[in-house]
């Protein structure tokens, strides 16, 4: 298949063009050769490719800068994946667009299933909604999937930046009353491998299975490391920032499981993995 990506500079879009391209002719975009914000470029570039698939994981993720740019997030997380949608409907292509838990509100006490109530609290989880609408209302051969709490090799993410704090700090304070299921963005490009190989559309929610707080994750990547560091965990409201984080944005896999589709391993194994190439990197 031919198989076009957007943010293939991202954490998860280096991780999509190193999986994809084993079995694959793969085209990576990224600024400057596409921006995606651009309907004109979009198609330039799609009806000279012709791609069975595009896989959107372009997005603007610094969810506290989304609050004091919203018009910027909107244009990018919203609006474009709809120049995408309209494209990839003229053209046949498929469109694969990478969506968040933060489209709940996080008062949920068991793990949200994909028919549930939308109601973001933030920002970047209005944009990102606003996108998933857009592309239902535009054409049907679409893919949403919405993950959590990603994190890979190429780019800044909660596990590099404890590791990097362990360095300096004795004492390191983390959330305890967030949770959520961290992500490994190479487990997740498996896993979208397979999505190309079944004929399938919809929405679908994928992480990897377990779930935890951020103090429980950071505990983990101590654990693994073998750091020695006094970790606090402290309540979300003396960590003040300028977007609000849902308590509990746990996603329920079982349709992606139903559907035929292999589960991602449990958090903790993508993490010992995830830390072993990592650590011979630092």
């Amino acid at each position: 298949m031919k198989i076009l990506i957007t943010g293939a500079d991202g954490m998860l879009g280096s991780d999509l063009n190193r999986v994809l391209n084993e079995n694959h002719e793969v085209m990576p975009t990224d600024i400057p050769s596409l921006d995606i914000t651009d309907i004109n470029q979009v198609e330039n570039i799609i009806s000279s490719y012709k791609p069975n698939i595009v896989i959107n994981s372009a997005a603007y993720t610094n969810v506290d800068e989304c609050e004091s740019n919203s018009k910027l997030a909107y244009e990018i997380n919203s609006f474009a994946p709809k120049n995408l949608a309209i494209v990839c409907d003229k053209y046949n292509s498929k469109l694969i667009h990478i969506s968040t838990d933060y489209v709940f509100n996080g008062e949920n006490d068991k793990p949200y299933v994909e028919s549930d109530k939308t109601e973001p609290i933030n920002v970047y989880g209005e944009t990102k909604l606003k996108a998933e609408e857009l592309i239902r209302n535009t054409f049907d051969n679409y893919v949403i999937l919405r993950t959590s709490w990603l994190y890979g090799l190429n780019g800044n993410n909660f596990v590099k930046t404890m590791v990097e704090l362990s360095e300096s700090h004795d004492e390191i304070s983390v959330v305890d009353d967030q949770r959520g299921s961290p992500t490994y963005t190479h487990d997740l490009a498996i896993a979208i491998l397979e999505l190309l190989e079944n004929d399938l559309n919809g929405t679908y929610h994928l992480t990897n299975s377990g779930n935890c707080t951020w103090f429980d994750f950071a505990k983990n990547i101590f654990e693994i490391a073998n750091v020695d560091v006094d970790l606090k965990p402290v309540a979300t409201d003396e960590f003040p920032r300028p977007a609000k984080r849902p308590k509990y944005s746990v996603l329920n896999n079982g349709k992606w499981k139903n559907d035929g589709l292999t589960p991602l391993r449990n958090y903790k194994n993508a993490l010992n993995d995830y830390l072993t190439v990592l650590l011979k990197l630092v």
